[in-house]
């Protein structure tokens, strides 16, 4: 059987690896990083660990994020959503966590962290963080799953302006990128440029009566 290519994020990290001593810190967590698609839990354990004792800066990185970047090789974002699940695992899923061990890999860490987000930030009803929930821990749904269930709670409990003022966001900005679009068009009428200045005002005054950071920041 043909072995999978390695990544060259991969490579990296087991170059750096040979310069270090096996039972250090750093070592161990290159070691989990070089694992993360089986191992993220630990990953998310020991990323959380190097942040909260400020590791990074003994070898030799003036930030987290740039530790994160240069020498795990993942992007802040990803950073960000594997420590907060953890977290999350930690304080929430006590249970869950304990299965770490077993053959059965845990939810997605993006899963996971959008459970966080159901409980911390959103807010959720009881039955309809119970149902997300369910669906994450005990169905184990696959992540687009997961992400539309999200997606139409938080939808369902949008103020009706919220939503109307994403719509003209993003109606004036096709709005205007089909103003750009026929400029570029040679020999053509310009009989409908008045019109499509006026639906540009328009919807621009519409957004800044809704929002008006967003509209300020849209211009």
């Amino acid at each position: 059987m043909n072995e999978v290519p390695k990544t060259s994020g991969e490579i990296h990290i087991e170059r750096l690896m040979q310069e270090l001593d096996p039972g250090s810190e750093r070592y161990r967590v290159l070691d989990v990083a070089k694992r993360f698609k089986s191992s993220w839990v630990e990953l998310g354990e020991q990323l959380l660990l190097v942040n909260r004792e400020k590791l990074f800066s003994h070898w030799g990185y003036s930030s987290f994020e740039e530790y994160c970047s240069r020498e795990v090789r993942i992007k802040k974002p990803t950073a960000e959503k594997l420590t907060l699940a953890y977290r999350y695992l930690e304080k929430e899923e006590p249970a869950l966590l304990a299965r770490k061990g077993e053959l059965k890999p845990l939810p997605d860490f993006r899963s996971i962290d959008l459970l966080r987000q159901a409980r911390e930030e959103q807010n959720f009803p009881p039955e309809e963080f119970d149902a997300l929930r369910a669906a994450v821990i005990e169905q184990d749904r696959s992540l687009p799953t997961i992400r539309k269930q999200f997606r139409e709670v938080t939808d369902a409990r949008k103020e009706p302006d919220q939503t109307l003022a994403e719509n003209c966001k993003m109606a004036l900005s096709a709005a205007r990128r089909l103003a750009t679009i026929l400029r570029e068009v040679p020999d053509l009428s310009h009989a409908h440029d008045d019109n499509l200045t006026q639906l540009t005002t328009d919807l621009e005054n519409r957004l800044a009566a809704l929002m008006p950071v967003t509209a300020t920041e849209a211009r």
